[in-house]
């Protein structure tokens, strides 16, 4: 542990017991964003592989496409 994490949680001692579960909870859900561990739904896998395929054989959405995608979202 670094001496500036042993400084923070030296902090986090002082508090009420509710103080520190809330800080405990931001640290965790903190770190679970490093969590390099989630699994991809296949149905998305299947999507990101088609569309890497598209990719690498030249096929790409045309100028009319992106803009009719686009218009979707002026609503």
């Amino acid at each position: 542990m670094t001496k500036l994490l042993d400084k923070a949680i030296d902090a986090v001692r002082v508090l009420s017991p509710a103080e520190q579960d809330e800080i405990a909870q931001a640290m965790l859900a903190f770190v679970s964003d490093f969590d390099e561990g989630e699994e991809i739904d296949p149905v998305d896998l299947e999507a990101i592989e088609r569309g890497l395929d598209d990719m690498r054989n030249g096929r790409f959405a045309t100028e009319a496409e992106m803009e009719a995608l686009f218009r979707r979202f002026d609503k």
